[in-house]
């Protein structure tokens, strides 16, 4: 057994009713088959062009394959995104809805689509503030686009229990079914606070060498 592999067999209990994205971002393809021997099938990655090299000969060995965006999306990359990915996490600002709207009637893919929050409300990083998520829903949704989730990245070096907690509130009184919240160092609390999807990566592959 390789220690991706048991790093996965020892995550796995621990993930009731919670689905594990591996977070592959800057994986190379032997660890990334590694998890794949595994049994591991849903991916989350930060750029669209490396998931493109990545993954787009492994969808047809691997037909169960789910990848997700989980990094910054540029209005110019909506088309590539939108025929690549099964679930786009990172939907913050209405100019990239308008592109991934069109994206969609370009290409007749319908990606899952979570809108990214900045539960923090931190300047440095992306994200709709927690006020004005309504706001944005019914603008996405006017734009006829189906959005079935959120997630977060919670303030660094603070108890993200506060923020967790704040976005099961959030998807709750919105109605969307999926969380995306937890990373390695805090996904059991994310889990106990609502979470219906967690990404972690040094967990499953260690620390990166670069």
């Amino acid at each position: 057994m390789t220690d991706i592999a048991r790093n996965l067999a020892l995550l796995r209990p621990r993930m009731t009713g919670v689905r594990l994205i591996a977070v592959s971002k800057k994986q190379d393809p032997e660890a990334i088959g590694q998890a794949l021997d595994a049994g591991q099938r849903l991916f989350g990655e930060n750029r669209v062009q490396e998931a493109q090299r990545k993954f787009t000969s492994l969808r047809t060995a691997y037909p169960d394959l789910e990848l997700h965006l989980i990094g910054p999306l540029q209005t110019n990359k909506a088309l590539l995104a939108v025929q690549l990915f099964d679930v786009i996490q990172t939907l913050d600002r209405p100019s990239l809805a308008d592109a991934l709207a069109l994206a969609i009637q370009q290409s007749g893919r319908t990606p899952r689509l979570y809108i990214e929050v900045n539960i923090g409300n931190e300047p440095q990083k992306a994200g709709i503030a927690p006020a004005e998520l309504e706001n944005f829903l019914n603008y996405c949704q006017e734009k006829k686009l189906t959005i079935t989730g959120l997630m977060c990245i919670p303030p660094h070096n603070q108890d993200p229990r506060p923020s967790f907690m704040r976005m099961k509130e959030l998807a709750e009184r919105l109605a969307l079914p999926h969380l995306s919240m937890g990373m390695s160092g805090d996904f059991e609390s994310a889990i106990e606070c609502g979470a219906t999807e967690v990404r972690l990566g040094t967990a499953i592959f260690g620390q990166r060498k670069t």
